[in-house]
């Protein structure tokens, strides 16, 4: 996927083919991890535990937070498993 020093960047698109930004709101990464969806009853609460567990990092900007896209993604691959190999 990436590499710190020379990260690669490539289109990501929601379902509905709206392109994902490089920076997402929190509701936009609830989106784009498709908590809305097919989630918890709190995607918000979920989110929060996932950065307070340092699974997944934010950028404060302001008075919010945001999420980098890459580091969604570097969130779900680290949060993949093996089906076949559930304790990997």
């Amino acid at each position: 996927m990436t590499n710190d020093n020379n990260p690669i960047f490539y289109p990501c698109y929601y379902p509905d083919g709206t392109p994902v930004p490089e920076l997402l709101t929190e509701n936009e990464a609830i989106r784009f991890l498709r908590l809305d969806i097919d989630g918890p009853k709190d995607p918000k609460l979920t989110i929060k535990h996932y950065r307070d567990e340092g699974l997944l990092k934010a950028t404060r900007v302001g008075k919010t937070n945001k999420y980098m896209r890459r580091e969604l993604l570097r969130f779900l691959e680290t949060i993949t498993y093996d089906a076949k190999n559930p304790s990997d």
